[in-house]
């Protein structure tokens, strides 16, 4: 039998850049499609209630910011909270360490991002997750966390902030408290009030203002997440029973 070379109609060559350009963008694209897919999968129940802190990687630790998140991180930890965080130094550590105060109790994992400048994963973590893009990280944390809590911290956490307040602004996120600790908050939210409400045309509605709350310290923080996980505990329970 003779062997027959065929030219598929739809062959692209390398040399036609515009072509190759298209062929690419509509790979990524539907790359995307399946990633979105998939993650619309969702568990039925969760074993594991996970808190993920955010804050600054810059507090250095024997700063009360530090202790103070340690101890709100070890206090969730006692009350079998798994702790996650961005793996890395400052804020990121003393909640990992908190967290590994309770190693029967609770899981200490960090999802950090590779940067060329950033440093390596902080010693608390027991269970590490890396991505090599923010967009991909940020989506872990919102895929597995229960409740997020934010420490005061720079430009890094506004963004995770802000990210987390705007999905459950849309509802792509429900009944996820996003809990925001320490004085620099507030400035934030009015600034939003301000801003986004007090034109004559509003940005968003007076009821987006209410999905983050302010408070002042870590045991009101503790206190909003233990009243969350009770009910959380109480669903889980009734859907075993089902």
């Amino acid at each position: 039998m003779n062997a027959t070379t065929h030219t598929r109609s739809d062959d692209v060559s390398l040399a036609d850049e515009e072509a190759v350009k298209e062929v690419l963008s509509n790979a990524v694209l539907g790359l995307w499609d399946v990633v979105n897919s998939l993650t619309r999968l969702r568990p039925s129940t969760k074993d594991r209630y996970r808190v993920t802190i955010f804050g600054s990687a810059r507090v250095q630790p024997g700063t009360f910011g530090y202790e103070e998140t340690k101890r709100c991180s070890a206090a969730l930890a006692e009350m079998g909270c798994d702790i996650i965080t961005g793996g890395g130094p400052g804020l990121m550590q003393a909640a990992n360490e908190g967290a590994s105060s309770a190693p029967e109790l609770a899981k200490s994992i960090g999802i950090r991002v590779d940067l060329p400048f950033e440093q390596e994963i902080n010693s608390f973590v027991n269970q590490t997750y890396e991505h090599r893009t923010f967009f991909t990280r940020l989506h872990q944390f919102v895929l597995t966390s229960d409740a997020f809590l934010v420490a005061p911290g720079g430009i890094g956490t506004v963004l995770e902030t802000l990210m987390v307040w705007q999905l459950l602004q849309v509802h792509h996120l429900n009944d996820t408290p996003l809990i925001l600790v320490g004085k620099m908050w507030p400035g934030l939210i009015d600034w939003a009030n301000q801003s986004m409400l007090s034109g004559e045309t509003p940005l968003a509605n007076a009821e987006d203002m209410e999905i983050p709350k302010c408070v002042a310290n870590a045991d009101e923080a503790i206190s909003i997440i233990r009243e969350h996980r009770n009910i959380w505990l109480r669903q889980k329970n009734e859907s075993k029973v089902e």
